[in-house]
């Protein structure tokens, strides 16, 4: 998930950035550094010890890093762990309040701004709807929102924003009729440049990433990516989308597109073959409740603090689940993934109704010849479009990809 600063659409590892190689002693002391950020970011905390045998880096240079981040504030000491023999060992963990950045999700019937720490908490956030995202309301909400939340800090702590992330949908302007967009209303995203505009306008570094690929690189950083080394995203808001983990690094292949799941043909309950996003997204859910007078605008006013809408939500699980589960035998038919993650922007509940519900019409399917992975819920939840898009500055400047790190843990 990490990124260069001067190419911040597609996902780099160091090597690519030029963070490593022996070119000059800075270089190699960024990685190192980063490598042992990173190493104390997966397991929450370690001593000089522990990141010795984990890093392969010498006990020496182990110190004096450790010092150095120390001394920044990027690490804090922790209690002394004494043993039987030999001095105490000292663990240490990420400062929360070292670094923040600000990340934004921009959707197709709202946008949400949250303010994270270093160790992946939201501190702050606001969240704004609208009818569909037009280019002028979209830099409004930005702009206005990273003022707001910074003013709700003090000095030092602004100083310590490393940047803003956006996870944005790619082709915004695809399927208006979807969203209800007037005919050429969405035309104007088509040579926006959003990245650009966003950063001549602020003070930070602005990095940007497709809005699944966001969601599923932070559900590898913070939520199941420890546990499963391979998995299929599935990401359901106002569209679906998606994201593809092999070998504990997010795969967005030739493209950037890879996982995007939307247009996957599955069969509806009528028997005709439509995409995947005709049916398992939210927008659908909103047709339904139109349909019986219901308002469906609670949907978009917070995605953790929906009602029971009764029978049409209860509908479009079902619905959902049986496309969700033609999706993932079709996914696990082409790839051996460890688990299938479902999330989305509803409340945990629906997620858990959901997933109920998709591991039932998964077992009414055939199944003959298909190694089924784990059908899971999954762990950032409805901000993990906004966490992800946050995550791109900090990786990006302190940081290192996951398959680096999660290579140490077959070998301890």
């Amino acid at each position: 998930m990490s990124v260069s600063e001067s190419s911040a659409q597609h996902a780099l590892s160091p090597l690519q950035s030029g963070l490593t190689g022996g070119a000059n002693q800075v270089r190699v002391r960024a990685y190192n550094e980063r490598l042992v950020l990173s190493l104390v970011r997966l397991h929450g905390s370690l001593s000089k010890a522990d990141i010795t045998r984990r890093s392969g880096l010498s006990a020496q240079t182990v110190s004096v890093i450790m010092r150095s981040l120390e001394k920044e504030g990027l690490l804090l000491r922790g209690e002394p762990v004494r043993g039987k023999v030999g001095q105490p060992s000292v663990p240490m963990r990420l400062n929360p309040d070292a670094v923040y950045s600000f990340g934004v999700k921009m959707g197709r019937r709202s946008a949400d701004l949250v303010l994270m720490d270093f160790v992946g908490r939201i501190r702050l956030q606001y969240h704004e709807t609208y009818a569909y995202p037009q280019p002028d309301q979209i830099m409004r909400i930005i702009t206005s929102g990273i003022e707001r939340l910074e003013g709700q800090l003090d000095a030092d702590k602004r100083n310590r924003i490393a940047g803003i992330g956006i996870a944005a949908p790619f082709e915004i302007w695809s399927w208006p009729d979807e969203v209800g967009a007037p005919e050429g209303a969405m035309d104007a995203w088509k040579d926006f440049d959003l990245q650009a505009e966003v950063a001549a306008r602020v003070r930070h570094p602005v990095y940007l990433q497709n809005d699944a690929t966001s969601a599923c690189g932070a559900e590898l950083v913070f939520g199941v990516g420890p546990s499963y080394a391979d998995f299929i995203y599935l990401f359901i808001g106002s569209f679906i989308g998606g994201g593809i983990v092999l070998n504990s690094a997010v795969f967005s292949g030739r493209t950037g597109t890879a996982g995007a799941v939307g247009p996957l043909p599955v069969r509806g309950k009528d028997g005709e073959t439509r995409q995947l996003l005709d049916i398992a997204s939210i927008f659908v859910l909103e047709n339904l409740l139109q349909e019986r007078g219901i308002d469906p605008q609670p949907l978009w006013y917070s995605a953790d603090d929906w009602i029971d809408f009764g029978e049409p939500l209860e509908r479009w699980i079902q619905d959902s689940a049986a496309a969700l589960g033609q999706a993932i035998v079709a996914a696990a038919s082409i790839i051996d993934f460890g688990a299938a993650v479902i999330d989305g922007g509803f409340p945990s509940w629906v997620r858990q109704r959901l997933v109920a519900a998709t591991i039932d019409a998964v077992e009414r399917l055939d199944l003959q010849g298909v190694i089924m992975p784990d059908i899971i819920e999954g762990k950032v939840g409805s901000q993990a479009r906004a966490v992800g898009g946050a995550s791109l500055p900090i990786f990006a400047r302190y940081l290192m990809d996951q398959n680096v790190l999660f290579k140490d843990l077959a070998e301890v």
